[in-house]
């Protein structure tokens, strides 16, 4: 079973970075991934985190996620999931949510576009 980045921070020494271009196509994304460098707190809210050490821990998570050359990968790993927690591909849980509301909006507006328009 392969694990998505943040789950295996704390205990896994980090792996040779290989470009993602030269890496074997078997090779799962997250391998790539920037976090797996960093302390799974950093993308994870303690409990009971006081609103302005959330904002900055999110921030500081997200200027990691800027620099992943998988960060597309990860945010749609954690939208198709949906990942309920923590900040995944430069975005935060609420973050998603809005995301995940906006497309089935878009999908619903598609599929129920031509009929209306022909009604």
């Amino acid at each position: 079973m392969q694990h998505p980045p943040h789950q295996s921070l704390v205990a896994t020494v980090p792996p040779q970075r290989v470009p993602a271009r030269e890496r074997d196509q078997d090779t799962p994304w997250h391998s790539d991934a920037v976090c797996r460098r960093d302390e799974a707190g950093l993308f994870f809210a303690p409990s009971k985190e006081p609103t302005a050490a959330r904002l900055a821990r999110e921030e500081a998570a997200k200027r990691v996620c800027a620099q992943c050359p998988v960060m597309i990968q990860c945010r749609e790993h954690a939208l198709l999931q949906p990942e309920p927690y923590g900040v995944w591909g430069g975005l935060t849980a609420a973050e998603r949510r809005v995301v995940l509301a906006r497309r089935r909006r878009r999908d619903l507006d598609l599929t129920s576009g031509p009929i209306a328009a022909a009604g």
